[in-house]
């Protein structure tokens, strides 16, 4: 009987995983050539082996932070020294390693796997189902915002988040039709990327993620002055994982930029949103 149940148990969190990601593509990044050296490990394989492994997220440090394996070590793909502190790791662990990112169309896996192969490690591979299975799945071994287990009534999904996304074009004409004391408009984007220009000057703000103090400090006046939140990024990606930070803190009035700043370039440049 027993056993009965946890099959019953199995297949309907199996069911449930799998629905909620339909909308996603069966993982691109397989078919691509230049990623076909890589070894893939698989959802229920990397969790039944999980002890044998070093697992690795290699997404920013904010998305870490907001949702991640229990127990993973965060080395972003894109930092400098990337190579030497895999290496280093290796060295410390002496274990395979599995390096996961945020779901199938996501390359990061593919990507770090296939540096650390060229740094000369073997036994790496890419856990390419992403954190979003994972954290359905097993949301024992899963964190939310730091807390464990996560419950699957919090995770955001893709047609929830798309819901708070604007075109570049409607994005701009809804924020500065607003009175400035009703909208606050916030540039999330880095110092790189933002390179000192944002799209709004003088009515904008600008905090980046990697200044969550100052962000939240925005996102708390807004909340208490009622205010309307049109925030955007570079490519429309950081913003999913700054949802949890707004839904978490109880804001419910606010838009993201579709594609971010590179959709808002792209507008101007085809000339779309010029009247």
């Amino acid at each position: 009987m027993r056993n009965i149940t946890r099959f019953i148990f199995l297949a309907f969190t199996f069911l449930a995983v799998t629905d909620s990601y339909a909308e996603e593509e069966e993982f691109p990044g397989r078919s691509l050539e230049k990623y076909s050296m890589v070894s893939v490990i698989e959802l229920e394989d990397l969790h039944r082996r999980r002890d044998e492994f070093t697992i690795v997220d290699v997404r920013s440090s904010f998305e870490f932070d907001t949702l991640r394996i229990k127990g993973t070590v965060n080395i972003p793909v894109g930092i400098e020294g990337f190579d030497s502190a895999v290496r280093d790791l290796r060295e410390q662990t002496g274990k395979p390693m599995a390096f996961y990112c945020n779901g199938h169309t996501c390359l990061k896996s593919y990507k770090a796997t296939k540096q650390a192969m060229m740094t000369g490690l073997d036994e790496v591979y890419a856990y390419d189902a992403g954190i979003f299975f994972w954290a359905r799945a097993y949301p024992d071994e899963a964190e939310l915002l730091g807390k464990s287990p996560v419950d699957a009534a919090r995770l955001i999904s893709k047609k929830v988040f798309k819901s708070r996304q604007l075109d570049p074009d409607t994005f701009s004409d809804k924020a500065t039709a607003m009175a400035s004391r009703s909208r606050m408009i916030i540039d999330i984007r880095d110092t790189f990327q933002r390179a000192g220009v944002g799209f709004f000057p003088a009515i904008e703000r600008w905090a980046s993620l990697q200044k969550m103090e100052k962000l939240r400090k925005y996102l708390d006046k807004a909340k208490a002055q009622d205010r309307t939140l049109f925030i955007y990024d570079n490519v429309g990606k950081q913003v999913r994982w700054l949802q949890y930070e707004l839904e978490a803190r109880g804001l419910k009035n606010y838009w993201f930029m579709e594609k971010g700043a590179k959709g808002y370039y792209d507008m101007l440049i085809s000339g779309e949103g010029l009247r």
